[in-house]
């Protein structure tokens, strides 16, 4: 059946609704529309967004596909209302050719259950020496328009300036992967009270602002765009607002995990809790939603981190960083952001939709929910409250901080270009 009619749906979390979907389009938006020829979803009482946008997923293949495939993490971000991700360069060979991110690209539209764009590298290998194909990589099937060597920083700032001019050429982008390398060897967490409490090697904050401060003002110089990733501190939370005050072009992603999560957690030193950025202090945590809220920070990306269960069950010392997200994001945006009151419905659309779909230049996702625009739309029981247990996660990998806890929210519905990728809570 072509036809699908979406009954009396709170778009964008406002007035109820009718969305007609005709094959790949949304056809119709009002009220009381015809049902004649459609399959009828009733979906009263629940928020219908636009398909997410991940701009930071790493699914691993080609290379680790013990932790995950283009296919299990597309399943996994289709049942976390996602409709397209941006996978992350570093996988095994790097994505530093046209080759590597045509094989990603063709990947996501071979299995269907969500876009894949593939992020180029910024350097060859992520070795930080020299700058890969990024001329090749845009040009290729695959169009590539994001490049980070997110998991490095690109710690060299006559690469990173070189970068920034090559990308702005085509309108591309930069992610940075905020670290200094010298001021986080042997670190493992956050730098503070805990860390000197447990005697770990501590991650400071100004490691993160040191590398912000300077690319907001490398973009500045060359007059191209950088991204931040996954920041993390409220001292990198005053230099992107100060840098957007002085006309900046910069954006910047926080992750579900640092608007919830904080180095309290360390203490019980299991490595599910090990992440890149590491979980920083309840401060951070409050100025990261305020600045989610505010604008400061454009949009939450999942930094969706899948591991095999060995390399996360073992000592602190020797895990792998980081966790799981795309099946928990919204969940923990609803709990952190919408329930708290600091964003409504509209405001997660704009943040897990819009701007990640703009920010990666990504035209026919982050769309209105209009007639004439693709049928690409989550929708959302938001009065749902469930125990999250990883052994029902489409991800390969179980590396999640949330087993056993209560989530609010559930992905009822996802579509794909008009095709239900998720039905009822369960992959189609």
């Amino acid at each position: 059946m072509s036809k699908i009619l979406i009954r009396g749906a709170q778009v964008l979390g406002g007035e109820a609704q009718d969305v007609l979907i005709d094959g790949e389009t949304i056809a119709e938006v009002g009220t009381n529309l015809s049902a004649e020829g459609a399959e009828v979803i009733d979906a009263a009482g629940r928020v219908l967004l636009p398909g997410l946008v991940d701009l930071h997923t790493h699914l691993r293949e080609p290379g680790r596909e013990d932790s995950e495939t283009v296919l299990t993490g597309t399943r996994a971000a289709a049942s976390g209302g996602y409709t397209a991700v941006f996978a992350m360069a570093n996988t095994f060979p790097v994505a530093d050719t046209a080759g590597v991110v045509e094989q990603v690209y063709r990947l996501g539209q071979e299995h269907g259950y969500c876009d894949v764009q593939p992020i180029g590298a910024v350097t060859v290998g992520l070795e930080g020496k020299q700058l890969a194909e990024l001329g090749a990589m845009h040009e290729s099937a695959a169009g590539v328009k994001v490049f980070s060597d997110d998991g490095k920083c690109v710690h060299d700032a006559v690469i990173m300036r070189r970068a920034l001019e090559y990308v702005k050429a085509f309108g591309g982008v930069v992610a940075q992967h905020a670290q200094e390398p010298r001021l986080t060897e042997g670190a493992q967490m956050n730098e503070g009270v805990v860390s000197a409490e447990l005697g770990l090697g501590g991650w400071p904050a100004v490691a993160e602002e040191s590398i912000i401060a300077r690319d907001v003002l490398l973009a500045e110089h060359v007059g191209s765009r950088v991204h931040i990733c996954h920041l993390s501190t409220a001292g990198s939370v005053e230099i992107v607002r100060w840098a957007k005050s002085r006309g900046i072009d910069v954006t910047a992603e926080v992750t579900p995990h640092h608007l919830l999560l904080t180095d309290e957690m360390v203490r019980s030193y299991n490595p599910v809790y090990k992440v890149n950025p590491p979980l920083r202090t309840e401060r951070d945590v409050m100025a990261l939603r305020e600045a989610l809220a505010d604008g400061t920070i454009d949009i939450v990306a999942t930094d969706h981190a899948p591991h095999p269960h060995e390399d996360k069950d073992c000592e602190w010392a020797a895990a792998a960083m980081g966790m799981v997200g795309l099946e928990t994001a919204l969940a923990v945006v609803q709990q952190t952001m919408v329930e708290t009151g600091l964003l409504d419905w509209a405001g997660v659309a704009e943040r897990m939709s819009f701007a990640p779909a703009r920010i990666g230049r990504l035209d026919n996702h982050g769309r209105p929910v209009s007639a004439g625009e693709p049928a690409n739309l989550t929708l959302v029981d938001t009065s749902y409250r469930g125990v999250v247990d990883p052994a029902h996660f489409a991800s390969r990998s179980r590396n999640t901080p949330y087993e056993g806890r209560e989530l609010p929210g559930r992905v009822t519905h996802t579509f794909l270009r008009g095709r239900a990728t998720v039905v009822d809570g369960k992959l189609a």
